[in-house]
């Protein structure tokens, strides 16, 4: 596992990048590649899984840009601690999980792993948040 903070944001940003292109993927496979391209004025649905995908790839972005000033507040203050690295290793892991459990349609695993890595966030903020100020 990787051991610093940084580095475990740009594997979940590389997470979320591969989510992206599955969602593509399975969204081509439902309605096409030419209507992918196009400017998409007539809406097509795209079927559960790829809509289950997009959402996905919707909150995946969403928790980026809030663990993203966490990991930059506690780096940037000197205030990384194991906690940290691990408060980021259960984010990334539970994030994977939500990124797969998600899709599949399993509520309540779902909302724990999601809640699991929001905690998570919350705790990077309060750390870098109580720091005393150097």
């Amino acid at each position: 596992m990787l051991h610093s903070e940084p580095h475990l944001l740009a594997l979940y940003a590389f997470i979320v990048a591969i989510t992206m292109v599955v969602q593509v993927g399975a969204a081509a496979m439902t309605v096409g590649l030419p209507y992918l391209s196009s400017a998409r004025d007539a809406q097509k649905p795209l079927g559960t899984v790829p809509e289950r995908l997009r959402r996905t790839v919707d909150n995946s972005v969403v928790a980026l840009a809030l663990v993203a000033p966490a990991v930059l507040l506690v780096e940037t203050g000197g205030v990384g601690i194991p906690q940290t690295v691990l408060a980021m290793q259960i984010f990334v892991l539970a994030r994977i999980a939500f990124a797969v459990l998600y899709p599949l349609g399993i509520p309540y695993a779902r909302t724990a792993v999601w809640a699991a890595g929001f905690l998570a966030t919350l705790f990077l903020y309060l750390i870098a948040l109580t720091a005393p100020l150097t």
